[in-house]
């Protein structure tokens, strides 16, 4: 295959994978799929939701799970082929939506969540975990000489998923010629054909593909093609602890933003109207934080790119500090803007320090080692809603956020290449 074969193939290539991570970020679209499962009740005389411990807890579960199907799905990377793994995937995510479709008229009347939390969080979010795995380690192939660039595209589709896909779903589910079971089963469908046309279509170059060769940075610690570490060898490098760090620390800035964005705005007197404006260009810069992340890397390399992310995650809390402090609704949305471009270097940080530093003959399981940060960063919001709940605010919640980033940008000092 000549260089300018593989050039027009990847393009394709790169095509499909941000499509398909489109429909895999509907693991962030919980917000608005829940609706169907939210119970209320007559308290001190009011309608109100009394279920979001369940709801939340279901969140968790899918994320847990999403993280072990990315573990899983490297684990098996070099047995299996790409069509095994998405097809599998396929099946999951489908018979996930599918059983849910049918609780949305149990769990109301019985209140039991257990089955929720297998179908939805465990069946679903191995699937999620599964596909998202085999796009990354699968794509980052045919890019050799553009890291950066490729999963920063990637991860975009990934980002941005809430904010394309999210309307559609809630405009569905709350429609009376569909509703929401419908939705479930259009949704089950959907993603189920997404992932089997990605079985058929997203395979791994051949082995005689020629690659341009990728541009030299003197400063670049990725620049030399580093050692294979296997997944034993790299969790043994103080350097994977440190990135790992790192990524707990953006990934719990920006998880904490969104989950309270709505409440944040609505606290410093916006209207709801603007506080659901505050949630969308959140998903909008968590897209563009992927993207530029990724051009940043590929232009700039390791260094420059993490002393500008740093700076990033610093001013996204100290920003909210100020907004919550001044009563300012637009300091608020820009805060809360920083927050998801901050979120948005996490996901790229592990992608590129996974191959840069540890090689690309484990990659897909190291990277979904890597990537497992999004399991105690999950928590992160957990506490903060606790801090909110004792304090009666959220000042407290982002100045320990400030000094946990500042925090970061010490650890990010120390990472060396292994």
């Amino acid at each position: 295959m000549t260089m300018e074969d593989t050039i027009r193939i990847r393009r394709q290539k790169l095509v499909i994978s941000v499509t398909v991570m489109l429909f895999a970020g509907i693991i962030y679209a919980w917000t608005i799929l829940n609706a169907p499962f939210k119970l209320t009740g007559d308290i001190d005389g009011a309608q109100s939701v009394i279920n979001y411990t369940q709801l939340g807890l279901n969140y968790t579960m899918t994320v847990i799970f999403f993280c072990l199907g990315g573990v899983f799905s490297g684990a098996i990377s070099k047995q299996t082929s790409t069509t095994l793994r998405f097809t599998l995937s396929a099946i999951l995510v489908f018979s996930s939506y599918f059983i849910s479709s049918l609780l949305i008229v149990t769990i109301p009347v019985t209140g039991n969540y257990i089955e929720l939390y297998l179908a939805y969080g465990m069946l679903g979010g191995l699937g999620l975990g599964m596909a998202y795995n085999t796009v990354i380690s699968t794509i980052n192939l045919w890019f050799p000489d553009r890291r950066g660039f490729c999963s920063g595209l990637t991860f975009m589709g990934f980002g941005l998923s809430l904010l394309l896909l999210g309307r559609l779903i809630d405009i569905m589910g709350r429609s009376e010629l569909i509703g929401w079971r419908s939705t479930y089963v259009i949704v089950a469908i959907t993603l189920g054909l997404v992932f089997l046309t990605a079985a058929i279509f997203l395979k791994p170059p051949p082995g005689d593909a020629v690659f341009p060769a990728a541009k030299s940075d003197g400063n670049d610690q990725t620049n030399d093609e580093p050692r294979d570490y296997s997944a034993l060898q790299m969790i043994k490098r103080p350097s994977f602890i440190m990135i790992l760090i790192y990524a707990i620390i953006l990934m719990s800035i920006g998880i904490t933003a969104i989950s309270f964005a709505s409440d944040i705005m609505t606290g410093l007197g916006a209207t709801g109207s603007i506080a659901v404006t505050a949630v969308g260009l959140y998903g909008v810069f968590n897209g563009a934080g992927r993207l530029i992340s990724g051009f940043l890397f590929d232009s700039h390399g390791i260094k420059k790119t993490q002393l500008i992310s740093s700076a990033v995650a610093i001013l996204a809390p100290v920003t909210l500090i100020s907004a919550v402090s001044g009563n300012s609704v637009f300091l608020g949305i820009i805060g809360i803007c920083i927050c998801g471009l901050t979120n948005g270097f996490a996901p790229i940080t592990c992608s590129v320090f996974a191959s840069g530093f540890y090689g690309s003959e484990n990659f897909p399981l190291n990277f979904s080692i890597l990537s497992m940060a999004m399991i105690p960063a999950s928590f992160a919001a957990t506490l903060a809603g606790s801090i909110r709940t004792s304090s009666g605010g959220f000042l407290t919640a982002f100045i320990v956020l400030a000094i946990l980033s500042v925090v970061g940008f010490i650890v990010n000092l120390g990472i060396r290449k292994p």
